[in-house]
């Protein structure tokens, strides 16, 4: 049996920046989108602890909520909006699109993989926890 051929992806780290003007941030998930596969999902994962020794005002239910809709909008959920509504494609260039919120995506890398799926979870580990 033959591996499957490699393929290539994009990918951002998802970044909670509590405080916009300090430019201090945590990773909080990453997004991946693989167009030979048609794949686009994000993984997500919050350190209160280490987000509240950032900024201890932040609500933390916002992130959360920030974080949900990144998922929704990657899995083309209709109530996520119309974002969510795009191609695959236009999902993920809006959300890696910049912005000056909280919940920012940081800059677009890509790579080769077999799985995608797997690839997600071992940036998450990487990048994220």
């Amino acid at each position: 049996m033959t591996d499957p051929p490699l393929v290539s992806f994009e990918y951002f780290v998802v970044r909670c920046v509590p405080r916009v003007d300090r430019e201090e941030f945590v990773n909080v998930g990453v997004v991946l989108y693989s167009r030979e596969l048609k794949f686009l999902d994000a993984a997500c994962r919050v350190d209160p602890e280490r987000l509240k020794a950032l900024a201890p005002d932040l609500d933390l239910d916002d992130v959360d909520a920030y974080l949900k809709t990144i998922g929704a909008i990657c899995r083309g959920d209709r109530a996520a909006g119309p974002a969510a509504q795009l191609g695959p494609r236009r999902r993920f260039e809006w959300l890696s699109a910049p912005r000056s919120t909280v919940v920012q995506p940081g800059p677009v890398h890509s790579g080769l993989t077999r799985d995608p799926a797997a690839e997600l979870r071992h940036l998450l580990e990487a990048l994220v926890l």
